[in-house]
């Protein structure tokens, strides 16, 4: 799949697959940001992507973020648009710094990655029911074996 992108800073390199098997690719931070110790704050990703037809990107952090730099996403994760392409859209990853002190995250670092997945727009078609019994409700079916 051919993907549009341009990078802010063209002097860092493009987001890359790490290894052949990667189905995600990692973002490269544009800048230093701190973010204060319980504080949410927007790293900026570098780049703008046009995001193909039938497709969304999702934006996921790294699974080492929380135990390496105590940041978790508040969102857990972050859906691009396809319309999501102006000169101004650049990615940016939400996170929130769950430690007791400021954490700083460096320009350059692979905070986050991004992943392709298909969609499908829906046409809703109103019911007055579905025919089928239910469940009983959020979190009718326990949490134990």
């Amino acid at each position: 799949m051919k993907v549009h992108i341009q990078r802010v800073d063209p002097t860092l390199p493009l987001p890359k697959y790490e290894t052949a098997g990667a189905i995600g690719f990692d973002l490269i931070t544009r800048e230093t940001t701190v973010i204060e110790a319980g504080k949410i704050g927007l790293v900026p990703g570098n780049v703008i992507v046009r995001v193909p037809e039938g497709h969304a990107l999702i934006i996921l952090p790294r699974s080492s973020l929380p135990r390496k730099k105590a940041l978790v996403c508040p969102h857990s994760l972050g859906v691009i648009d396809q319309d999501y392409h102006g000169p101004k859209d650049e990615i940016f990853v939400q996170v929130q710094n769950v430690s007791d002190h400021p954490v700083t995250v460096e320009r350059g670092e692979r905070i986050a990655q991004g992943l392709f997945v298909r969609v499908d727009r829906a046409e809703w078609e109103e019911v007055d029911g579905h025919g089928a019994e239910t469940r009983g409700g959020f979190g009718s079916t326990g949490t134990h074996v």
